[in-house]
């Protein structure tokens, strides 16, 4: 993932400074800087910003007030040539202080605890007692199906079909992709086709833009790659 930043600073150099430092960071993305806190809420009122890299001696409004206003707004990494702001930084929840001069060094210790604290933000969470399984009408009888031996559900015109690992014929429900779809934990179930929602957690071998389930190859359409990409993305060693 890139972290999208602005940069808050009333000083042009320290500007350019973090710019430099952002632009040579590849999981950091500058999105805007700019000289005022009041010029950081207007952005901030049109863009979708992760992370502030924030002055706190300005006028009109300092660093510290304006992270107090940023109550489910970006995180905040201060960077001041006052050292006794340090205490009120993190009383705001900053994730980090850094005190000017600031070298690369410094900054990069920095740019990674943030990156640290929003990889554990999105990382999935585990199901609770009532995500292990579901019920579903099949052949007049509810049947349990266990989330965790769900391989994937095929949507067809008016029913779907689940596939289970531990069964060899699918489990066939009058219900709509978009009901069953709605009762699945979406950190585990993805949508990859208008047709097709996988169990990624059963996913052992993507080829060629298709998932493969044995003899069984279930394409990633267009429309759904970009989830599923970032899916693998967040998780793949290279």
């Amino acid at each position: 993932m890139k972290i999208k930043c602005l940069i808050v600073d009333d000083e042009y150099l320290a500007l350019d400074l973090l710019e430099g430092y952002i632009k040579k960071t590849p999981f950091l993305q500058l999105v805007g800087r700019c000289p005022s806190a009041i010029d950081a809420l207007a952005i901030m009122e049109d863009q979708t910003i992760d992370l502030l890299f924030l002055d706190i001696q300005m006028s009109e409004l300092n660093g510290i007030e304006l992270s107090r206003t940023l109550i489910h707004g970006p995180k905040v990494i201060f960077t001041t040539a006052f050292e006794e702001y340090a205490l009120e930084g993190f009383k705001v929840s900053a994730l980090d202080y850094l005190l000017k001069p600031i070298n690369y060094e410094e900054f990069l210790t920095a740019a990674h605890k943030a990156k640290q604290w929003f990889e554990r933000q999105s990382a999935p969470m585990p199901p609770s007692p009532d995500e292990a399984f579901i019920f579903v009408k099949s052949e007049y009888k509810i049947k349990k199906i266990p989330l965790d031996q769900l391989l994937y559900v095929e949507g067809l015109k008016d029913y779907v079909k689940i596939f289970m690992a531990d069964q060899s014929s699918p489990i066939m429900s009058l219900i709509s992709m978009k009901a069953i779809e709605e009762k699945l934990p979406s950190h585990q179930f993805l949508r990859v086709h208008r047709s097709f929602i996988v169990n990624m957690n059963q996913v052992h071998t993507v080829e060629r833009s298709r998932i493969v389930f044995g003899t069984i190859y279930i394409p990633v359409s267009e429309k759904y790659k970009a989830p599923f990409q970032d899916f693998i993305t967040r998780r793949f060693l290279s």
